[in-house]
């Protein structure tokens, strides 16, 4: 059976749709509105309780969080070289990266658009969301340092953890103070090369071509 996705513009489900391409895996989309108030559908809830995207279906079951899906993907085509092997030395830090994308800065960026899961009050709204935009600027400038000179996350090996990253940097927002990609010249380098690959224009069609215009 096709992999079916449940997936929303603008959310992670696009980074995991990349990985999708990456390997040329036939899949169906199942558009899935997730915005911010808006009641969740109990198909998607039936498969994952916390309401997000993205959720991969395949035949043996559900699968979500996108860095779970990623892995899974990778590791289910080894031939098109998207992580290092298990025994691979470069397996810990392809990891590391895929975690601290998953983790810290989605939560980060979850400050900005899903504040009221941050606080208690609406009053405490403004500080939540300057508390991210800080945030931000704190990771960004962790994963600027890490690239250095390397051409990817991983050295001079091009990996998933390249395509979450490029993923990421399409939700930083000008309107919510966040950060400039463009303080971090490192991270832009590897989101040049990330956009030239088919895969990538494809699924984001248009914020490549907004960026090229911006």
């Amino acid at each position: 059976m096709p992999y079916r996705l449940f997936y929303a513009d603008g959310s992670a489900a696009m980074g995991a749709r990349v990985i999708l391409e990456e390997v040329g895996e036939t899949y169906e989309l199942i558009e899935t509105e997730i915005g911010a108030g808006m009641p969740r559908a109990p198909e998607l809830l039936a498969l994952n309780p916390n309401g997000w995207v993205p959720v991969l279906l395949w035949e043996h079951g559900a699968i979500y969080e996108c860095g779970a899906i990623v892995t899974f993907l990778c590791d289910r085509y080894p031939e098109f070289r998207l992580a290092p092997a298990a025994n691979d030395a470069d397996r810990g830090v392809f990891l590391q990266w895929l975690f601290f994308f998953s983790s810290s800065l989605q939560t980060a960026y979850q400050m900005t658009y899903h504040t009221d899961r941050f606080c208690e009050s609406t009053a405490d709204h403004d500080s939540v969301q300057q508390r991210s935009a800080r945030r931000l600027h704190e990771l960004w400038q962790v994963v600027n340092d890490a690239i250095g000179d390397s051409n990817w996350m991983l050295g001079d090996r091009f990996s998933a953890a390249d395509i979450y990253l490029f993923m990421l940097t399409t939700w930083l927002s000008e309107e919510h103070n966040h950060p400039s990609v463009e303080n971090f010249p490192n991270v832009i380098r590897i989101i040049d090369a990330v956009v030239e690959r088919p895969s990538v224009r494809k699924v984001y069609s248009s914020f490549i071509k907004e960026r090229s215009e911006a």
